[in-house]
């Protein structure tokens, strides 16, 4: 069993530990690997991620265990094809709204009898024509797909994306559902934790993930023991300005 055939089985049957990365340097890529985390997504939507760093932040994590999902712009983005092309294990699409749209990345991101993504073995991800070409194909029709589903619309849409072949792991983004509903940035309300929960039922029972983002060591135990598959703590830069202010207490603190 590979790498992603692990990280799928354990996403549906237990959970997964990531975050959310905008740094530019690769050593902190590769870092995080001895971390225990299972995967990085890496914000190429909302993070300074250019396709040149993006190559040397992948060369890091692929001989790890560390699974590389990169966040796109969007659905029909040109991205999603250079970035499998550079050999990351997954792609997240967001602020997904419909069948439709999901059905465009599935196009864009498989090969043939699947899609109809673009063909290039002269790229990293075929080791620049190095591997057999149908194991290349095969291989690449594996790559992770999470479908971000971050306003009312995609929510609305929830039972019919989720019925999709070709999806692995549904992300409920709360800071946009939040603003969706009339409560902006409460990411912890009650409405926002019930209506994950209901979805996270129903994407069990379609033997798919769900993850969501959170911020907080209660909340990811809260989602933790609702056994949601994919979990993203935070981002790095803030999880280090975290770590910083928590050592610069100790200096300030006299003891008592």
């Amino acid at each position: 069993m590979n790498k992603l055939e692990k990280f799928k089985l354990k996403s549906i049957n237990e959970n997964t530990l990531g975050y959310f990365s905008k740094t530019t340097d690769s050593s902190l890529i590769e870092a995080s690997i001895y971390s225990g985390f299972d995967f990085v997504i890496i914000d190429m939507e909302h993070g300074p991620i250019q396709t040149e760093m993006l190559k040397h932040h992948l060369m890091a994590t692929s001989r790890s265990e560390l699974i590389s999902i990169v966040r796109v712009d969007s659905y029909d983005s040109s991205l999603i094809g250079k970035v499998l092309d550079l050999g990351a294990d997954g792609i997240q699409i967001p602020s997904v709204t419909s069948v439709d749209q999901v059905l465009k990345v599935i196009k864009l991101s498989k090969f043939y009898p699947i899609g109809e993504r673009g063909v290039c073995r002269f790229v990293r991800s075929a080791e620049y024509s190095n591997q057999d070409r149908n194991v290349y194909f095969q291989k690449s029709n594996d790559s992770i797909i999470v479908i971000q589903l971050e306003g009312k619309e995609g929510i609305d849409n929830f039972d019919d994306i989720v019925q999709i072949q070709g999806v692995d792991i549904i992300f409920v983004g709360p800071y946009d559902l939040s603003q969706s509903l009339g409560i902006p940035g409460q990411i912890e309300h009650p409405i926002i934790i019930e209506k994950i929960t209901e979805l996270q039922f129903k994407a069990k029972a379609k033997g798919i993930a769900l993850g969501t983002f959170c911020d907080t060591p209660h909340m990811l135990k809260h989602w933790r023991n609702l056994n949601l598959g994919y979990l993203a703590y935070s981002v790095d830069i803030a999880i280090f300005m975290e770590k910083l202010k928590e050592i610069n207490s100790l200096r300030i603190k006299k003891d008592l």
